[in-house]
């Protein structure tokens, strides 16, 4: 069992400058999701950490050992990628014993492991095909399986469920997630999917642009995040945001977005003083925007009239596409709303939730 550390860690390839300055501290048996969109860098931490691409500058450790200049077979990682990988000509069996072999670990040791990861992952049955006779969500158990007969120290894991069905991908997610709880050991996991990363991460680690943007726990994350960025990329739908004012009303302070106006709960009011006739981003989620008739009690709630564009019915609830003056935003609201395309309705948002994030830096005002 090991933690892993990335101690200001660099890499350029020619002048494209892909990690910068990358610091992160994994604790032992954690499970650490690095997300982010395409082109980040999350894939290339991961290849750094796994001794598949060489850094720039900085050091990795797993444990208190730097790994940085040692070969990858020598660095006790096991990796997942995104294409299975497997080896057509071999049984599931020969596919997940290679690299023990490889090893020269004895026949009897292989026998084990490959019969216990089987096991875990349900595919004891299948031990004998070869990967054309398998599913797509098979193959991928197959290329874990290989994975953890290896028993490292740290899993790695770089968008493995990308090739799966929608289906398949909430099912193998709660898979992995009950294969962390068992095997008890660090896992690094490399995703685009924000759903992924919140319903399976110990923490999560937002990149852009090779910069780390925020490290912390899935609802941190999504309650307090510290810049337009991050507040946009957690969460589904994402967050509306609109360019507003704060301005001063009756001993009070208004946020006034042009096609409306809400006022600040009393309570928060003396966090966004000094932001007083600055322009600021709104920031609030689709959960956060409700129909006044099924409001949760005791919300702050402020009244915006809007223009429906489009509803989505989702079973357990609804997405309205509104439209108040020319600023478009997303609403999740009750089933049960009458609202229909053409209406002109009234929602009511909830400001207990609202967040303001400085316009020039975007940072998060706090």
């Amino acid at each position: 069992m090991a933690s892993v550390t990335y101690d200001h860690v660099d890499k350029k390839f020619g002048d494209n400058h892909v990690l910068k300055d990358l610091n992160i501290k994994v604790d032992d048996k954690e499970f650490l999701v690095l997300v982010g969109p395409s082109g980040c860098g999350k894939s290339t931490a991961l290849r750094c950490l796994a001794g598949l691409e060489e850094i720039t500058s900085g050091r990795v450790l797993i444990g208190e050992r730097d790994v940085t200049n040692i070969a990858p077979k020598d660095r006790d990682i096991a990796m997942v990628f995104q294409s299975y990988a497997l080896y057509p000509h071999m049984s599931v069996y020969d596919n997940m014993a290679f690299g023990l072999k490889l090893r020269k670990t004895p026949k009897q040791e292989i026998d084990r492991r490959v019969k216990e990861a089987a096991e875990i992952l349900g595919i004891g049955h299948l031990l004998n095909r070869k990967p054309k006779q398998l599913s797509g969500g098979q193959r991928q158990r197959v290329a874990v399986g290989r994975a953890i007969v290896r028993e490292p120290a740290v899993f790695l894991f770089d968008e493995p469920l990308s090739n799966l069905d929608a289906k398949l991908r909430v099912q193998t997610r709660a898979e992995i997630s009950k294969l962390h709880q068992r095997l008890k050991t660090t896992f690094i996991y490399v995703t685009h999917d924000q759903v992924e990363a919140m319903t399976m991460a110990t923490r999560i680690a937002v990149m852009k642009d090779g910069i780390l943007q925020q490290l912390d726990s899935p609802q941190q994350l999504y309650d307090k995040p510290n810049n337009v960025f991050v507040a946009g990329f957690i969460g589904s739908p994402s967050m509306n945001f609109f360019d507003a004012k704060l301005v001063q009303s009756d001993g009070g302070v208004v946020v006034d977005a042009g096609a409306f106006a809400v006022r600040v709960p009393d309570e928060r009011k003396g966090l966004y003083m000094s932001h007083v006739g600055k322009p600021v981003i709104l920031g609030v989620r689709p959960e956060d925007i409700h129909d006044p008739h099924y409001l949760p009690p005791g919300v702050h709630q402020a009244p915006v009239e809007a223009l429906v564009e489009v509803t989505e019915l989702m079973g357990n609830e609804v997405y309205l596409y509104l439209k108040s003056g020319d600023k478009s935003y997303v609403a999740r609201v009750d089933p049960r709303t009458r609202a229909r395309i053409g209406d002109k309705v009234q929602v009511a948002m909830n400001l207990d939730n609202m967040h303001l994030f400085d316009k020039a830096t975007e940072t998060a005002i706090r």
